[in-house]
């Protein structure tokens, strides 16, 4: 397949090296990179195959200026919920791009692991499920890709364990114990299956590696922008300190006040995911927090 990578970050940079395996690949990104095979935007729009590593909150802003609609299939990598409508992923894209032409990158997986070939195992999930199996046969040999045809169940799993990775991170800077962490995660699991069936997402989803698999890594390792972002607040540090010491971005921080908005307006319970934002957006006392979650 020829694809081009659209965004050099580490995880675009991450993709860049699966691909590139047995594919003809070139990247791309605002600004320019010592990155072989590095082109520019205009040139990586013209391949029929692009993989779309753009933090969700900057994706309608740069379709809006940048995308030139060829008839290109996108895959797109980056998880989270556009907090200024409450529109998931896949809704902002296909603003854009019919739903035939995009699919899904979910599952576990840390860039730092898959530059190093070692295994993992991904998703891709679209409603052309032709499409998702020409992006998992382009896979290189240390990647197992699976296909799903449940779109709003990735992107939920997929965006809703950034923010229990906060709550995760919260919980052992704490020092509260495996037991703590255990139910934590156990809890943050049923809350996010509770929000993806309000939009009719199936259940089996957050059982599987963009639900659980991934959840259980991202709240669990400091490799976890968001995990590090949780052991920030326990330790007393605000939002802003914490964002600057990261220099990346942490999708859960945004996405903890989408979640928090459409909770309000959908009257759906979830706790774990309130207090995430009140710790990050009303600076509420991370003990306070865990107290009135015992409660």
């Amino acid at each position: 397949m020829k694809i081009a990578i659209i965004g050099a970050g580490k995880w675009g940079t991450a993709l860049y090296h699966a691909f590139s395996q047995n594919n003809e690949v070139v990247i791309t990104s605002r600004t320019p990179r010592d990155i072989p095979n590095f082109v520019n935007l205009d040139e990586a729009l013209k391949f029929p195959y692009l993989v779309m590593a753009i933090p969700a909150q900057s994706v309608r802003v740069w379709m809006e200026q940048n995308f030139k609609d060829c008839g290109q299939s996108l895959l797109i990598a980056a998880k989270g919920i556009e907090v200024a409508s409450g529109a998931f992923l896949n809704e902002v894209y296909e603003s854009f791009v019919p739903k035939d032409r995009l699919a899904f990158l979910s599952g576990p997986s840390f860039a730092a692991e898959v530059i190093q070939s070692l295994p993992t195992a991904l998703v891709v999930s679209s409603t052309n499920q032709e499409l998702a199996k020409k992006f998992v046969d382009a896979m290189p040999s240390f990647i197992k890709g699976y296909v799903s045809d449940d779109v709003a169940g990735e992107e939920i799993a997929g965006a809703y364990k950034n923010v229990i990775a906060i709550a995760g991170g919260v919980c052992d800077g704490l020092k509260l114990g495996n037991n703590a962490r255990a139910a934590l995660l156990a809890r943050g699991l049923v809350e996010m299956s509770r929000f993806g069936e309000a939009f009719g997402a199936k259940k089996d989803t957050f059982l599987s590696l963009g639900g659980a698999g991934d959840l259980f890594l991202t709240a669990s390792s400091t490799l976890s922008r968001n995990y590090r972002v949780g052991i920030g607040l326990a330790s007393g540090k605000s939002l802003q300190s914490i964002l600057n010491e990261l220099g990346e971005v942490a999708e859960g921080v945004p996405t903890a006040s989408a979640l928090h908005h459409i909770a309000k307006e959908k009257d759906i319970y979830l706790p774990i995911a309130k207090e995430v934002y009140l710790m990050l957006q009303e600076g509420k006392d991370p003990l306070k927090s865990v107290r009135d979650l015992l409660s």
